[in-house]
């Protein structure tokens, strides 16, 4: 078994370095000529100072301005924070126990580093706040929906409890709000073919073999809306939110479905309303039965209008 590459470079504010493996060949005489022409978004004196400061480093230490090119070596650096707006909601803690540790994420908050958004995540929070440097997501939860995310705290067994949920030995529960219809014949099952394209905002059901489930269950109804509860089957990407759009009742607060709105980076006002309610399994570690529930409510349910 291939032993793996410790980063040289310790973690900056909860956020891991990047690593980047050079290719195999190419006709670049140095590092940086590689870079300049691999990191288009820094400007090759940016990345000169980077170099020049000692903070891109590989497995022998910090790189020069004048390295030479070495294919397949690996190389380790910290990106440039964005500037984020900060999400003004506390996470909350469900259970911790030395291996699992498992939260209440509120709305608008990443759960893992992705394009603008890095310091402003569950995992880097949590890293940070808990002093757990190690800590990683057993899952991912949308940005824009809230409650229950499990994060690993050992190492080891990562794999075991990732494994879980990648072959759907989680059962896992959704609270919705959205439009009532009393015409629409509940509980059903939903099945279709979701496609989501990489650059654009809203997924798309299209022709062929099913690719997602979900049960959707009415729970109750009043002045317009509907409590439902959702059980997916499967974890495609805005799965929930495109099948109730399918249904006719979108979820309320549904910045895209069925119609794309913008909404600025620090608005934190009416949330989609949509809340990983529950996470049941049998501990792949400890052999237990887990049940967690998030403590979390819906606005629009409590404050109709």
């Amino acid at each position: 078994m291939r032993r793996k590459l410790t980063s040289p470079l310790p973690q900056r504010h909860g956020v891991d370095p990047v690593r980047m493996r050079l290719p195999l060949d190419g006709p670049w005489r140095t590092v940086r000529d590689h870079l300049v022409d691999r990191i288009q978004k820094l400007a090759p004196d940016r990345i000169d100072a980077m170099l020049a400061d000692g903070r891109v480093v590989g497995t022998d230490g910090p790189i020069a301005l004048d390295a030479p090119f070495v294919p397949g070596a690996f190389i380790w650096f910290h990106r440039d924070l964005p500037v984020e707006v900060p999400v003004p909601f506390p996470i909350d803690v469900v259970h911790r126990d030395e291996h699992l540790l498992v939260v209440d994420k509120p709305h608008f908050l990443a759960t893992t580093p992705r394009g603008g958004h890095v310091a402003e995540t569950a995992l880097v929070r949590l890293r940070r706040d808990l002093d757990l440097p190690e800590l990683s997501p057993a899952h991912r939860l949308d940005r824009l929906t809230a409650g229950l995310v499990m994060f690993v705290i050992t190492p080891r067994h990562r794999g075991a409890y990732q494994t879980l949920f990648h072959d759907r030995e989680v059962r896992k529960e959704y609270e919705a709000i959205a439009g009532f219809d009393p015409e629409l014949q509940l509980p059903r099952t939903v099945r279709s073919r979701i496609h989501k394209q990489r650059g654009v905002l809203a997924a798309e059901e299209v022709p062929g073999e099913p690719n997602s489930e979900t049960r959707v269950e009415l729970v109750e109804h009043r002045g317009g809306l509907g409590r439902y509860r959702l059980l997916p089957r499967t974890g495609r990407t805005h799965q929930l939110r495109v099948h109730l759009n399918s249904l006719g009742i979108p979820i309320v607060g549904d910045d895209l479905y069925p119609v794309v709105r913008e909404r600025a980076a620090d608005d934190f006002s009416n949330p989609l309303q949509l809340l990983a309610k529950v996470l049941e399994f049998t501990d792949p570690v400890t052999g237990q039965q887990r049940r967690f529930e998030s403590h979390r409510t819906l606005d629009a349910w409590l404050h109709p209008g």
